[in-house]
Formats: C-alpha cells, structure tokens, sequence
C-alpha cells in the first residue's frame, strides 16, 4: 500500500531506512526547518566504504521512497563518480559520501545550527 504525500518527518524516516537496509555508516538527520537560511526542511546524511556502495545506498533511497510514496526525486546528481551522491526530494535532501569525501566537506559542521538526530542502529 502506498502513501500518499507524507509529511517531511516520514520522508525522511524512509530515507533513513532505504540507507540502513544497504549498510550505511554514520546516518545524521539534520533538522533546518527553524533556520530561516535553509534551502531544505531535512537533510540526511550517510557514507559508504566504497563507490559501489555509495551508489547502491542512493539507489535503496530511490527505490524506497518510489514504493512507499510514488514519489520520484526531484534530481539526482554524483552517479558517475560514486564519491558523492545527492538526492533531491525538494523538502529532504540527501547526501551518500564516500567517508574521506564526506570528512573533507564536513556537511554536518556546516549546518551544525540544525538540530541533528544521529541515528542508531543498535
């Protein structure tokens, strides 16, 4: 069954799952909705070990979020090197980094103002 328009939080939570269901390391969720600079509502964010799975976890993503919502993302970007791929669901935006790609750019550090959820998978 699927649902129709979910709200940004359950955007985000099936986000979150496509990433795990491929071994993601390091989940962070960052909330921006109470910064008036930010080009998104949530960001979520993950790393792989290698490009294969730096592109298998953005593909998870894609594929649960179509199953569960119908919904397509509104862009895709960083297939054809796989250090650094972004998904863009206009609302929640998502970034699958290599780790030393993800050290270098430090996109946490930069919206460090958010509020960030590390996710466990404890």
């Amino acid at each position: 069954m699927q649902k129709k328009n979910p709200t940004v939080d359950q955007l985000a939570d099936i986000v979150v799952f496509g990433m795990l269901e491929k071994k993601a390391h390091n989940v962070v969720k960052i909330d921006l909705r109470e910064l008036t600079t930010s080009v998104t509502d949530i960001m979520v964010i993950c790393h792989g070990e290698s490009d294969r799975q730096v592109t298998a976890i953005a593909d998870s993503v894609i594929d649960e979020v179509k199953k569960q919502t119908g919904e397509n993302a509104f862009s895709k970007e960083g297939y054809t090197q796989g250090e650094w791929v972004l998904v863009d669901y206009v609302n929640v935006v998502v970034h699958v980094f290599k780790q030393d790609m993800r050290d270098y750019y430090g996109i946490e550090e930069l919206w460090a103002d958010g509020k960030i959820q590390e996710i466990t998978t404890d």
